[in-house]
């Protein structure tokens, strides 16, 4: 069985520009047993994809006492403004909150908003950086993990093969290769054989993949903004757009259209992280040819991952941090994986024969629990991002976005990314 040391994955762990919060605190441990025997109404915010809707259906029938209704944003983005409008309002959040890992530096700050999780029943629970992450200064676990990101490379097989590509996964990840480089010249030659599809979604996506293998893409340890001084990004930057130039579908990631490309051929690879499975899957519904190969531009990424918070505004602190507690157990955490994709973060459950012989019907019954273990052992960078990298990133992604739809040209769009970093202070 192969083991995980509590060093070896990377995270990705970043923040965004600070908000104004009345503070308070206080705290609540829920323990093991059922702390009320009363009805309790539970609301739990997530996005994108977390692998829950039947788990929660689960736990109503272990907990007939409790009803939880499930509220899911379609973004990042859109949850994190829910939450953050919410938390400086004192008023309307969720009993949990799904935070994603590039806001948790700017949650820090106001780590007294949520209860302390920390218990002898999930001490130790987590990769060591995935719990470091969440515990503030005070040494308050203000989140439980959920998933992390190993990122390999998803493709419609039956598109490399109307251009003539091989289809086996051990040779398109020979193919692929292992640098940026193979990547987009393996593009070069689709592109060649005249399918007239595009190889992936957008500059944005490929960017991600990019900017998380850059240890300090914009901000140095002590807080000090590198970005647009930076050469590399300022080459990532010039390199992704001259990739998108001509292997691009210019789909932003979660825009209708984006979403709709699935169903008709939109483009024939994309960066996939784990959680990204269950949102090709769903996507793409009816859609046979995808598959997954074990290898990542690069050598190795992590995107994203995810927590669960208890806000101090929930009325039903206990319960609720009994329901996140159970969530992100190891046996949950195998489910959700095997529902979506959400690569586990759980010391059990990374080690554990169910997650390493886990297949995908989807895509073509593809060993995902092994490949995945394997992309996330690859990881070898641990990039930095700290309290505006959520803020600069996103300003990073628009300029991405003004250059793909046409508006600005890249030299243009560069110069307003960094007056808009500027701005930042």
């Amino acid at each position: 069985m192969k083991r995980f040391p509590r060093t070896t994955l990377a995270v990705t762990v970043a923040g965004a520009a600070s908000f104004a919060l009345v503070l308070s605190g206080c705290s609540a441990n829920a323990g093991g047993e059922q702390s009320t025997d009363e009805n309790v109404k539970l609301t739990v915010a997530t996005f994108n994809e977390f692998g829950y809707d039947d788990l929660f259906a689960e736990y109503e029938k272990a907990n007939p006492n409790v009803t939880i209704t499930h509220k899911k944003a379609a973004t990042s983005n859109e949850a994190r403004d829910n939450l953050t409008t919410r938390l400086a309002a004192g008023s309307g959040l969720s009993d949990i909150e799904a935070i994603e890992v590039d806001w948790l530096p700017e949650l820090l700050q106001y780590s007294d908003q949520f209860i302390d999780l920390a218990s002898d029943d999930v001490d130790e629970r987590w990769l060591d950086w995935k719990t470091e992450a969440a515990t503030d200064a005070d040494g308050r676990l203000i989140a439980y993990g959920t998933d992390i990101g190993p990122e390999a490379v998803c493709y419609r097989s039956d598109l490399f093969a109307a251009a003539g590509l091989p289809t086996d996964r051990a040779e398109v990840a020979a193919l692929l290769g292992t640098s940026w480089e193979s990547y987009y010249a393996a593009g070069e030659k689709f592109a060649a054989a005249g399918t007239n599809v595009p190889w992936f979604d957008s500059a944005g996506a490929t960017w991600q993949g990019v900017v998380n293998q850059i240890p300090n893409a914009y901000e140095e340890e002590d807080g000090t903004i590198i970005a647009t001084g930076n050469p590399e990004v300022k080459k990532a930057y010039t390199s992704v757009l001259e990739a998108s130039s001509t292997l691009s579908a210019h789909l932003g990631q979660w825009s209708d259209d984006w979403t709709a490309s699935f169903q008709n051929d939109g483009f024939a690879t994309m960066l996939c992280p784990g959680w990204m499975l269950g949102v090709i899957s769903g996507n793409a519904e009816g859609v046979a040819g995808w598959d997954i190969a074990d290898t990542f531009p690069g050598g190795g990424g992590n995107w994203g991952g995810s927590y669960l918070t208890v806000p101090e505004q929930s009325k039903n602190q206990a319960e609720a941090q009994k329901l996140a507690s159970w969530l992100t157990a190891p046996e949950q955490q195998l489910k959700a994986f095997a529902s979506k994709g959400t690569f586990p973060s759980q010391l059990e459950a990374l080690e554990s024969d169910e997650l390493l012989g886990a297949t995908n019907e989807f895509f073509n019954n593809a060993p995902t629990g092994e490949i995945l273990a394997n992309r996330a052992a690859a990881v070898d960078v641990t990039p930095y991002k700290g309290e505006f990298y959520f803020a600069i990133n996103d300003a990073m992604q628009q300029a991405l976005t003004r250059v793909e739809d046409g508006t600005m040209t890249a030299d243009e769009s560069w110069a307003q990314w960094v007056t808009d970093v500027e701005s930042l202070g």
